[in-house]
This record gives C-alpha cells, sequence and structure tokens, in this order.
C-alpha cells in the first residue's frame, strides 16, 4: 500500500467512526421514542418482510398463518470448491416460522461443509437483525460484530451502509464467484453505495394490481382486460365503488393509499418519477411524474370525499386479517405485493383475484414494479468476511430460496434461478408473469439516500395534507419538502 492510499484510508476510517457515533446516537434516541409508543415510518422496502409481517398479524387477528416450511430439498446441492475453513457468525431478522426456516437452510449449509471445516452459527436478532434498536451498532462499536447480517428493513440498511457501518463485499463476492451483474437492473439500487456493493438482496417482491374478476364483471367490465392506464383505473375504480343512500360507501373500487399505495415512493416511482438519483445525489420530489401522482391523490380525495373514505378505511382488516376489505368485498381492487396471493389462500380461499401491473400515467414505468428485498450486509469489525460472502452464495441459489418462493410468490433475485424453482417448473401462470415484470429495465428500490427513512415520514405526512386539501400548492409544497432534505442529504456527504 502506498503512502496515498495509506492516508485515504485513514480518513476514511476517521469518517466512518464519526458516521458511526451519530448514527448510533440517533438509534438510541430512536429505541427510546419506540419505547414510548412511538412506530417507525413505513419505507418502500417494508414489504420485504412479509413472511415476518404475516406472523406478528396473524398473531393480532387469531389466525394462524402458514408459514414457509422448514423441508429444503438438497437434492443436487453441493459444497463449493474453496480452501476456506473456519467458523462465522450470522445475525437474522427472522422470527417465528420464518426464523425455523432460515434455520433449516443454515443446517444444510453446515452440512454440507462440514468436511472443509466450515460452520454457521446464527443467532435470531429481532428488529431488523439489530438494526432498528441499535444493538448492532453497539456491537459494532464494541468489537464484537457478527460477520454477516441479513436485514427485512432494506431502507435502514442502505442509511447504515451511508453512514459507513457496513464493509464492501467487492473483494468478496469475486473471491466467492457471485457476480453481481446477474441480478436484476432493479436489484442494484440497493447493492451500490457509491460504486461499491454493500448490500446483496436474498430476494424480491413484486408489486400489483390485485382486482375481483367477479366484481369487474358485475359492473360491466372486463376480467380479461384490466386497466393499463390511470384515465382506466379511474374509470375501473368508479364502476365498482358502490355509495349507500346516506353517502357512505359500501365498496370502493381503489382506495390509492391502501395497502402499498401507502409506502411512501412505491406508486410515484411506478407512475415515472425518481424520487432521488444516486449519482447525482440530488433528490427529485418536483417533476410532473411526482405532481401526477399527487394531483391524482387530491382529486381522488375530492371526488369521494377525504372523511367518508377515512370513515371506511378505519375499520379494515389488516393484510393478513380475513376482514382485510379486498376479502370482505368492501374494495374491488388494492396495489400489493405477491404475498398477497398467499393471503387469500389462507384467508380467503374463495375469493377470486386476478394480477396486472400497477396502471399508470403518461409517462410512466409501465410494466414494472418497485422491488422490496431482504439484504445481507457484512458489518464493520467482521472477522470472516470470506465465510459470510460463500454462505452469502450459497442462499442465493434458486434451490435453497424454493419453499419459500412456493409459499410467498417472492421471486430470486436474478432470472436465471428462476428456473430452478417449483413455480416456474409447474408452469404457474403468476409466477410466470411476476418473471416478465422482474425483467422490467425500468424497475427499482426508489428513495434510497442517508435520510431514507425520514424522507419517507414526511412524504407521507405531505400526503396527508394533500389528501385532505390542505395544500393549496402542490409543486411549491414538494419544493419545499426537497429543499429541506436535500440540506440533509449534502450535510451528510
Amino acid at each position: 500500500m502506498n503512502r496515498k492510499d495509506e492516508q485515504k484510508n485513514k480518513e476514511e476510517s476517521s469518517m466512518k467512526q464519526k458516521g458511526l457515533a451519530l448514527l448510533l446516537t440517533f438509534c438510541m434516541l430512536a429505541a427510546g421514542a419506540a419505547g414510548c409508543g412511538q412506530t417507525a415510518a413505513d419505507s418502500s422496502g417494508a414489504a420485504s418482510n412479509a413472511p415476518v409481517q404475516a406472523q406478528e398479524e396473524s398473531k393480532q387477528g387469531g389466525g394462524e398463518v402458514e408459514h414457509a416450511r422448514a423441508d429444503i430439498d438438497a437434492e443436487g446441492l453441493v459444497a463449493e470448491d474453496t480452501d476456506l475453513t473456519g467458523e462465522f457468525t450470522y445475525w437474522s431478522a427472522f422470527t417465528g416460522d420464518s426464523a425455523t426456516w432460515d434455520q433449516s437452510r443454515v443446517d444444510l449449509f453446515n452440512e454440507l461443509y462440514a468436511d472443509k471445516g466450515i460452520h454457521c452459527n446464527v443467532q435470531f436478532v429481532p428488529d431488523g437483525a439489530g438494526i432498528n434498536n441499535g444493538k448492532l451498532l453497539s456491537a459494532i462499536a464494541g468489537g464484537t460484530a457478527p460477520d454477516l447480517i441479513i436485514c427485512d428493513n432494506a431502507t435502514s440498511s442502505y442509511q447504515y451502509a451511508a453512514n459507513g457501518s457496513f464493509m464492501a463485499m467487492d473483494e468478496y463476492l469475486k473471491e466467492v464467484g457471485i457476480s453481481v451483474d446477474s441480478f436484476f437492473e432493479g436489484c442494484k439500487d440497493i447493492i451500490y453505495y457509491k460504486d461499491s456493493a454493500y448490500l446483496i438482496p436474498q430476494d424480491a417482491n413484486v408489486i400489483l394490481l390485485y382486482y375481483n374478476p367477479d366484481i369487474a364483471e358485475e359492473c360491466g367490465l372486463d376480467p380479461d382486460n384490466p386497466p393499463k392506464t390511470l384515465e382506466e383505473l379511474n374509470q375501473w375504480s368508479e364502476a365498482m365503488t358502490v355509495q349507500n343512500d346516506d353517502g357512505s360507501y359500501a365498496r370502493f373500487g381503489l382506495v390509492p393509499w391502501l395497502d402499498s399505495g401507502d409506502d411512501a415512493f412505491v406508486v410515484p416511482y411506478i407512475f415515472g418519477n425518481t424520487p432521488y438519483d444516486q449519482t447525482t445525489g440530488k433528490l427529485n420530489l418536483t417533476d410532473d411524474h411526482m405532481v401526477t401522482y399527487m394531483e391524482w391523490i387530491s382529486e381522488y380525495a375530492k371526488k369521494y370525499d377525504p372523511e367518508r373514505i377515512a370513515t371506511f378505511t378505519s375499520g379494515l382488516g389488516g393484510m393478513f386479517s380475513p376482514d382485510h376489505p379486498y376479502m370482505t368485498g368492501k374494495v374491488g381492487m388494492t396495489i400489493t405485493g405477491n404475498w398477497f396471493s398467499n393471503a387469500l389462500k389462507i384467508y380467503a380461499p374463495d375469493v377470486p383475484y386476478r394480477v396486472c401491473a400497477v396502471p399508470v400515467p403518461e409517462g410512466g414505468r409501465a410494466e414494472s414494479t418497485t422491488f422490496g428485498v431482504n439484504v445481507f450486509a457484512i458489518p464493520q469489525g467482521a472477522k470472516n468476511p470470506e465465510l459470510a460472502a460463500l454462505f452469502i452464495k450459497f442462499c442465493l441459489q434458486g434451490q435453497v430460496n424454493d419453499d419459500n418462493f412456493s409459499q410467498w410468490r417472492s421471486i430470486p433475485t436474478s432470472d436465471a434461478e428462476f428456473d430452478n424453482t417449483t413455480l416456474i417448473k409447474e408452469g404457474d401462470e403468476m409466477y410466470l408473469y411476476e418473471r416478465k415484470i422482474a425483467n422490467s429495465s425500468e424497475n427499482g428500490i426508489p428513495a434510497l439516500c442517508s435520510v431514507s427513512a425520514e424522507l419517507s415520514e414526511a412524504f407521507r405526512t405531505l400526503r396527508q395534507s394533500v389528501i385532505y386539501g390542505k395544500v393549496p400548492d402542490i409543486r411549491q409544497a414538494l419544493q419545499e419538502l426537497q429543499d429541506k432534505y436535500q440540506a440533509e442529504i449534502d450535510k451528510a456527504e
């Protein structure tokens, strides 16, 4: 190493230590707030932990969710030819039966690599593998960091990468033969921070429009020709909506901010907006695509009355509840992810559904999606990053994830691994359609920056004001939001 490189590394190390100290302080404050009953903001990455959400919501609703089973087909799986040896520590964010599934793949990995003296020691650490409560940062600061984590909160994980909490993986990925080039383009948003790989997605979720074909037919719509444009979506929604004599609503065609529509940037991204440009480091909340989205929200609320909509939605059940409005026929359509097919199978097996891409306005990202992902990361201070990378490669195989994919219809992170899944081999129509959507070059994971979580919450607050008609100038309000958080991003840089 020459002196220039050595000095650069010292400066980077100093910056990372400062970032870690600031982020640790933030997480300690956040943990204190959570103890006072506050909840974390929703984010576009939150959909990725569908199995965990399913478990928690099933407890609240009293139902028993059929989770991913703990039986992975090991036939044909072989250990890599490697000179690596030793033990490593892995923190998993999964809980309940999802943890059982993760334990099963760790057991299989240990069995395959026993002759090479390689062993994974897994610990199940709730709250996003210690990301959401500061436990991971405390371990990093104390020199006891695990060698690898998997987190179900992609947005917060990216903030950790931006603040120097994770190691760049490039050399370790190369050593074990993981080619990031094989990943879907839309997954690469989460992988890279400043041209280095810090996060590797294990799997992905696809956002779709679910619609009830029986309700469509009842309303004179053609279920074989679902809406493709925003204008057609509005027409379908109006046709499906039923208003009672007293002005209340018996059924809505669509509530735009229900389910994944409630996430900050999922629908705006599909409508064509790119909230944050990772290349330039600049926010973009004021373009015509974003204004179109906000105006759509505003016009919808005015048409159906925000107070009446709020009354309608106040008693609705959650995603994994038999009282979800799609399951009870109170909405004819909803925007949500592939995991909802399993919720329907469990709680409403007799309710018909079909899926299509989320309809878009002119200039939108047609036949596309945002990706929700679970992500692997190697914390700063990890002692066995090479072994961590080897385990990541093992986990990326379609065969290893197949049982999970079959359960939730989540997808692999590369097209080639689709061919190793049971659903593709069986010709499952929905999964084939997901594969088509997953291959769109327009896909992505929006608004990944050093203030992702705070920005998402602020955006949702602004949207709520738009719904209730409290924002006279939408573009100006978006500009003010952009200016505020651009300053925070610039400060962090």
